[in-house]
């Protein structure tokens, strides 16, 4: 397993959000299943970073309360908080995305492609 740094734990979150909203637990089986397990975001990693990026506009969030099947019809249901990538959220996700590319590119010229290394 990788741990991922702040940037690329933002990237990934962020790229998770641009495919569609989600809630706090899919996104940490979102990124372990799309990595084949190689990076996971626990709670304890994955829950402040998701409060950092609503603190800075990156995403928005909605409420919905969610129940058992075998609930009763007036039970009260637990709350299960939504997070939506916003325009600013896509705006960065970008620029991640740019530096990504750059930062490959430059390391390439160094150790080539991966089909070349694995040559």
């Amino acid at each position: 397993m990788l741990t991922l740094k702040q940037d690329h734990s933002e990237l990934v979150v962020l790229a998770v959000l641009a495919e569609a909203p989600s809630y706090g637990y899919a996104i940490s089986k979102a990124v372990a299943a799309r990595s084949d397990g190689h990076f996971k975001l626990g709670p304890s990693n994955l829950y402040p970073l998701l409060t950092r990026l609503e603190k800075q506009g990156l995403v928005t969030t909605d409420w919905e309360e969610v129940k058992a099947d075998t609930a009763e019809p007036a039970a009260d249901g637990r709350r299960r908080k939504w997070y939506r990538l916003s325009p600013k959220g896509q705006k960065r996700l970008a620029q991640h995305i740019e530096a990504l590319h750059r930062a490959q590119s430059i390391l390439n010229a160094f150790v080539g492609p991966a089909s070349e290394a694995t040559a």
